[in-house]
């Protein structure tokens, strides 16, 4: 999966089957708040969100950023991969 960080958009964009999927992000000190999830309003593949949040949680951690998940499709991610509770901010709990 290839994925583009669109700091213009601040989203992160891959495609699939030619459709933009798109994870809208900001920023606040070394901390980054996923915001929005993007699909075409027919999309259905949760495994595809599941990867593709997987290689975003790698770029934050190779970035050093804490990830603050704030839809509750996040946090569900978080709850199904806790190897990725180290990247949760101090005091974040799920």
């Amino acid at each position: 999966m290839e994925i583009k960080d669109n700091t213009f958009a601040r989203q992160f964009e891959t495609t699939i089957e030619e459709e933009l999927i798109s994870i809208e992000y900001s920023f606040q000190e070394k901390k980054i708040f996923l915001t929005k999830i993007n699909t075409p309003e027919t999309f259905t593949n949760e495994a595809f969100i599941d990867a593709f949040l997987k290689a975003i949680m790698e770029d934050a951690e190779e970035r050093k950023l804490k990830v603050v998940p704030i839809l509750p499709r996040i946090v569900v991610f978080f709850k199904k991969n806790p190897i990725y509770k180290e990247l949760l901010p101090p005091g974040i709990r799920l």
